[in-house]
């Protein structure tokens, strides 16, 4: 798995990623007790129809770890905590006939979510290799920049053998390993590919287990010019296991429409944390379990944690 890791490293951009401090430079606002590890999931309910539902209290959730009840200490519902985005830009050649519509409403999607005072955003592309075009950032002017140089390989770069590949999950490992890596607040990171990869040093599990790590939800957009669905599977997997959200982009289904209902479900998000009652004796994976009382409601969250003494 070092070896691995290490391999894929050498294949980051790394002027780029070293041009910006990192998300830890930045001041964190502490909240809880020092010593004291709280649980925070993030969570959205809908009814059976697929609308929203925002007007829940505490009491309206059950929640429980490894089967057994946990006591909901903090809560909140105002969608107003520090909101970290990575987006990440499949540019491998099957996208090269989308690839400006994606650019054009990631613009706007950045105008209408980020809160320049409390929110940050970092601009990432993936083809054969994983290239940071923008760490984090609350300038709407460089996440323009860098979105307007998010390109797919010239034929120049495909004859030197650049390009040819498409790394999803190594993109979802960078994304969470390093760029979202001890970031305070609500994290998610938003996937525009069509799913297919080739070449990925890491693998599905490892991708999902790493945005597990970092607490980091996916929301994936499938915009498919060749592939067809063929990577549904692997986007819903790392979406339902972070808690997040697949969409697919489709005649009934712009990837306009895609991005207002990912903006509208961003700050419809219930926040709850707790103290676990379990004992960590090492550092493990945990499994949660979060319902509401109202059985009739779907709740869209993670379903474990990396639990650690």
């Amino acid at each position: 798995m070092r070896e691995r890791w290490l391999n894929a490293a050498r294949r980051f951009d790394r002027r780029a990623f070293l041009a910006v401090p990192l998300a830890a430079a930045y001041a964190q606002d502490v909240t809880f007790t020092t010593g004291v590890r709280v649980v925070n999931v993030l969570a959205s309910v809908r009814d059976k129809k697929g609308a929203i539902i925002a007007d829940l209290t505490k009491d309206d959730f059950v929640l429980a770890e490894q089967g057994k009840p946990q006591t909901i200490q903090y809560f909140s519902r105002q969608g107003d905590l520090p909101l970290t985005i990575g987006l990440l830009v499949d540019t491998s050649m099957s996208q090269e006939h989308v690839l400006v519509a994606e650019r054009t409403a990631s613009l706007r999607f950045v105008d209408q979510v980020l809160r320049v005072d409390k929110d940050r955003v970092f601009v990432l592309q993936f083809d054969s290799r994983v290239v940071i075009k923008q760490t984090l950032t609350n300038s709407y002017t460089k996440l323009e920049a860098a979105l307007a140089e998010v390109d797919t390989p010239t034929r120049g770069e495909l004859r030197r053998g650049i390009g040819g590949g498409t790394v999803l999950f190594d993109a979802v490992d960078t994304g969470a390993r390093f760029l979202l890596k001890d970031v305070p607040g609500r994290k998610a990171l938003i996937l525009l590919t069509d799913g297919v990869d080739y070449g990925s040093n890491s693998s599905l599990a490892e991708a999902v287990e790493a945005a597990q790590k970092q607490d980091t939800i996916i929301y994936s957009i499938l915009f498919a010019d060749r592939n067809g669905d063929a990577g549904r599977g692997a986007l819903v997997r790392l979406s339902h296991e972070t808690g997040g959200a697949f969409y697919q982009v489709s005649k009934r289904l712009s990837i306009e429409q895609i991005y207002a209902l990912i903006q509208n479900e961003l700050r419809s998000q219930y926040n709850l944390g707790y103290v676990s009652n379990i004992p960590v004796q090492m550092s493990e994976f945990r499994k949660i379990q979060l319902t509401t009382r109202q059985k009739e409601l779907i709740v869209q969250a993670r379903d474990r944690y990396w639990a650690r003494p």
